[in-house]
């Protein structure tokens, strides 16, 4: 992995968790929500960051930080297929 693709791996995570802070505590976000505010092109090269913030999604609830949900429920990461949302893990 080159220093670039790090940085766009950290900037990603980050995007995430404003995105989600900015939002009410229930609220969920597309992964593409996350590679538009990366992406600073006008065009839809923001596409080409779907699979890395999906990465980052995965990483961020391997942390604890966020869930990965389909059809409103928590699904484990490694078995999603298809449309994700992402939302903070809820508090104990």
């Amino acid at each position: 992995m080159t220093d670039t693709e790090r940085q766009t791996d950290r900037r990603l995570e980050r995007a995430i968790l404003e995105l989600l802070e900015r939002r009410g505590p229930a609220a969920t976000i597309c992964p593409s929500d996350a590679a538009r505010a990366v992406y600073t092109g006008d065009d839809d090269g923001w596409r080409a960051l779907m699979e890395p913030a999906r990465r980052a999604a995965r990483r961020l609830v391997a942390a604890g930080e966020v869930e990965i949900t389909q059809a409103g429920r928590p699904v484990d990461p490694t078995e999603a297929r298809g449309p994700i949302r992402i939302r903070r893990t809820p508090a104990p």
